[in-house]
């Protein structure tokens, strides 16, 4: 028997437990027939005003995330896809790769995962080499998003980290608070921008500034469920979130 709603695809999908723009953007970029299951890393919404502090909470995403795995397991999806951003990114490309590795390894089935979905898209737009980057994250994360795409062969041209005082905060970011950061970082060297950080709703926004940039302006919540349907062999196009999903 198939699901009879999600009788395309069934995507398992953890994010932590203080995330609130991951479920809705996904919900709202899924084609007919796809449907998207949620499990909740546990973490505490606890401030976030230094490197400490930020490097704690991704050490508490890291101890949860297999329990989160096991979780969603048992709704029997087809794929899984990770809605958390800043634990794809830690440690360069090869521990990113290692991470990747062991979740589908815990999962059984394919992984989606948002570090190695933003390299995956940036390819589909031609050579690009210079980046610039926007996420929540204090100055430690924003050094390991930028190593991360260092050793994947792009120039990190600058980073803007908005240094959201909690997991809970970072969703509260206004549209004019990402357009503003977006257009900061701009420069007419830059040749595509990317947003770390899947608690930011940037997936309009992104694909508004696109339009007026003339340049790729990719969303990681994009980017992430875009990948995941093509490595899935879904290739339906959605408007209202940029180039990346209405045209690749």
């Amino acid at each position: 028997m198939t699901d009879s709603l999600g009788y395309r695809m069934k995507f398992g999908v953890i994010a932590p437990s203080t995330n609130t723009s991951v479920q809705p953007e996904f919900d709202d970029m899924r084609p007919v027939g796809v449907t998207n299951h949620f499990s909740r890393i546990l973490v505490e919404d606890k401030p976030v005003k230094s490197d400490a502090d930020f490097d704690d909470l991704v050490m508490r995403i890291r101890a949860a995330t297999m329990d989160a795995i096991d979780a969603v397991k048992t709704c029997s999806p087809d794929a899984m896809i990770m809605g958390m951003s800043a634990e794809t990114f830690w440690d360069g490309k090869d521990r990113a790769d290692k991470l990747q590795a062991e979740i589908v390894e815990r999962a059984g089935m394919n992984v989606a995962m948002g570090s190695d979905a933003c390299m995956n898209a940036l390819k589909c737009f031609g050579d690009i080499k210079r980046i610039a980057v926007v996420t929540p994250y204090m100055p430690v994360g924003d050094k390991q998003v930028e190593r991360y795409f260092t050793e994947c062969g792009f120039e990190v041209v600058q980073v803007k980290g908005l240094k959201c005082g909690s997991p809970v905060q970072i969703a509260h970011e206004t549209e004019k608070t990402l357009r503003d950061a977006i257009n900061e970082v701009n420069d007419p060297s830059v040749e595509a921008i990317v947003q770390a950080g899947t608690n930011l709703a940037m997936a309009r926004v992104g694909g508004i500034a696109e339009f007026w940039l003339d340049k790729p302006v990719i969303a990681i919540n994009t980017a992430t469920y875009w990948h995941a349907l093509r490595m899935n062999g879904i290739e339906d196009k959605v408007q209202g979130f940029g180039t990346l999903l209405s045209h690749h």
